[in-house]
């Protein structure tokens, strides 16, 4: 693509359709692969229910990591509603969150196994401070994002509320420190303090996808001009 003058131009801004498109793709090949770690267990004949219960670490981890996933597609979902343009700037955000996200199925596995093993012992603790560094990472992923958006706030729509960025980024730092200090409780006290944080999180981030709430008016935060329909 070139200007008026047949020179081509460094970068354009873009529509956030084709954005959009392959981050979905993205999440979706990233809870199928969560799934992946949900395996028939060896076992005795006769000790196939014993083996599944056993198995219940890599249930948690895959309950913990859909439900972070998901979440994660929520909150991608309400951002992109309110973005009406993409620079080169946005696009490296979006893929750093694309890439914390895709990795989270490794530290997922990590802890399955790890657990599986011994609920306390040392693998078991490395495994939670894995898992809570690329959680964290993913949280400050989206840091980038919002802090872009700040910087540039003509690639939101103009209708969009003025609390919502500045709301994202704290909630977001509030993620990452969440997840940190998991990790670290999780190797000095008890791998169950991480695990406990690890699923209760993606509610808060599902509670909030709108915006923390806003006292000043009597219900979530929300663009006034329509939107797509997510329901």
């Amino acid at each position: 693509m070139s200007d008026n003058h047949g020179h081509p131009h460094r970068f354009t801004r873009s529509e956030t359709a084709r954005a959009e498109a392959f981050s979905d793709g993205v999440f979706a090949i990233a809870v199928t692969i969560l799934v992946l770690g949900l395996a028939n267990p060896a076992h005795r004949p006769g000790g196939l229910g014993r083996a599944l219960l056993l198995q219940w670490p890599s249930y948690l981890g895959y309950l913990a990591s859909f439900s972070y996933v998901a979440v994660i597609w929520l909150n991608h979902h309400q951002a992109f509603v309110r973005i009406r343009a993409m620079d080169r700037g946005l696009h490296a955000a979006n893929l750093l969150l694309l890439l914390t996200t895709a990795a989270l199925a490794f530290p997922t596995a990590v802890v399955s196994a790890a657990l599986q093993s011994s609920l306390s012992g040392s693998d078991a603790r490395v495994a939670v401070a894995l898992y809570a560094g690329i959680a964290a990472a993913m949280c400050g992923s989206w840091i980038v994002l919002y802090s872009h958006l700040h910087r540039h706030p003509e690639l939101l729509d103009p209708a969009v509320e003025p609390t919502y960025v500045t709301h994202g980024r704290l909630r977001s730092w509030a993620g990452a420190v969440a997840y940190l200090l998991a990790g670290v409780a999780g190797v000095v006290v008890s791998p169950a303090i991480a695990l406990l944080v690890f699923v209760t999180l993606p509610i808060f981030y599902f509670v909030t996808s709108e915006g923390l709430p806003n006292r000043s008016s009597n219900g979530p935060d929300t663009p006034s001009r329509p939107m797509d329909s997510e329901q």
